[in-house]
């Protein structure tokens, strides 16, 4: 039996006001209907820092730096390994490519818990991993709060 080779992939963990931007997959990505934060395939000769430029471009039309690999995991079937990055971005209204993304929201790791549906392995980076990056603040009482949405 031949088996498979694991491909690769980017995650973007893209952070302001203290919250992660997510979207929710549109119908013609893999698993569309899905909530998760930017990501997609690494092309052959393609870097990750590439992959997550031009991934973040495509999808919601943002400008990214890459700054630093935060994380590694499996997809849950084992198919794709996930390398998740941080990464400072300019400052334009989201464009959404509607074939890839039906909506985008900017969500703490509560809100992103309360998403239906959502990979779980997506889990351990919001409750484990992100708390580690100083990248978002937690809420509270005088906290000022941004609720948009940010759609097409």
């Amino acid at each position: 039996m031949k088996r498979s080779r694991q491909r690769e992939a980017v995650v973007a963990v893209l952070a302001r006001q203290g919250r992660v931007l997510v979207i929710r997959r549109g119908p013609g990505a893999r698993a569309a209907g899905y909530w998760a934060p930017l990501s997609g395939t690494i092309e052959a000769g393609e870097s990750q820092a590439d992959a997550l430029v031009r991934e973040v471009r495509e999808e919601v039309g943002l400008e990214v730096t890459p700054l630093a690999k935060v994380w590694e995991c499996p997809t849950e079937d084992g198919s794709f390994l996930l390398h998740w990055w941080t990464a400072s971005f300019d400052d334009t209204p989201l464009a959404l490519d509607p074939d890839e993304v039906s909506e985008a929201r900017w969500v703490t790791a509560e809100e992103f818990a309360e998403l239906h549906p959502t990979f779980d392995g997506d889990r351990p980076f919001f409750d484990d991993v992100l708390p580690t990056l100083g990248l978002v603040v937690p809420e509270g009482p005088g906290r000022q709060q941004d609720h948009a949405d940010e759609s097409a």
